[in-house]
């Protein structure tokens, strides 16, 4: 069976605390519960969650939608995006199968980023090194007017950008996230073909303000 992987990098960072950082706990539980009642996600998607406050750490490994469980998350410290993108790098080399001669490997994986603030490490290496993987979709949410949009279009052409960290825009960002891992499963199941761009997505709500 070929995977779809999704990867959710997550800024845990001190800004985060409070009503934000609850909003994404909600968020990631109506994620799993919505995924699970599309037959072709709970087929096809797998999730990993990576968060980044002063260090990265993946929280959750590429995991069934079945099997998954919530991570326990706390807001703390800065904001190592860099090391983020490196330690996705990683992932996706060890977790994501290759393609050989003898069989298909996974879907190229989507990759979504949220953070509220500004890195406080060296993220143009981190860019460097997802940049090298092949990824189908790259997307990073900026979370109220504390983060750097012009960094995160370093890093994707798939920018968006939340007015506010609060509890309704971060749920709307959640909510289209999860429908836009369920038309690109669909899309695998069906016709074979991998999501390459926002314009690929569902329509993003008007909570989310697609950066140009």
């Amino acid at each position: 069976m070929r995977r779809l992987p999704v990867y959710l990098l997550l800024d845990t960072s001190g800004s985060m605390m409070g009503e934000p950082i609850e909003s994404v706990k909600n968020g990631m539980q109506v994620m799993i519960s919505s995924l699970r009642q599309n037959p072709q996600a709970i087929e096809t998607a797998f999730l990993s969650i990576i968060t980044f406050d002063s260090s990265a750490r993946q929280v959750v490994p590429l995991t069934d939608l079945a099997s998954f469980q919530i991570p326990e998350i706390k807001a703390t410290g800065t904001t190592a995006l860099g090391e983020a993108l490196k330690l996705v790098s990683n992932c996706i080399d060890n977790e994501v199968a290759k393609t050989t001669a003898e069989s298909k490997g996974d879907w190229k994986p989507m990759v979504f980023i949220m953070t509220d603030g500004i890195p406080t490490d060296d993220a143009q290496s981190g860019i460097t090194e997802l940049n090298k993987r092949k990824t189908a979709c790259v997307v990073a949410c900026a979370a109220g007017n504390g983060a750097d949009t012009n960094v995160l279009k370093k890093i994707t052409e798939n920018v968006v950008s939340l007015d506010t960290a609060d509890s309704q825009s971060i749920s709307k960002f959640f909510a289209w996230v999860t429908a836009s891992i369920g038309v690109s499963s669909s899309k695998v199941e069906e016709s074979g073909e991998e999501t390459s761009g926002m314009n690929e997505l569902p329509p993003p709500p008007s909570e989310l303000n697609i950066v140009v």
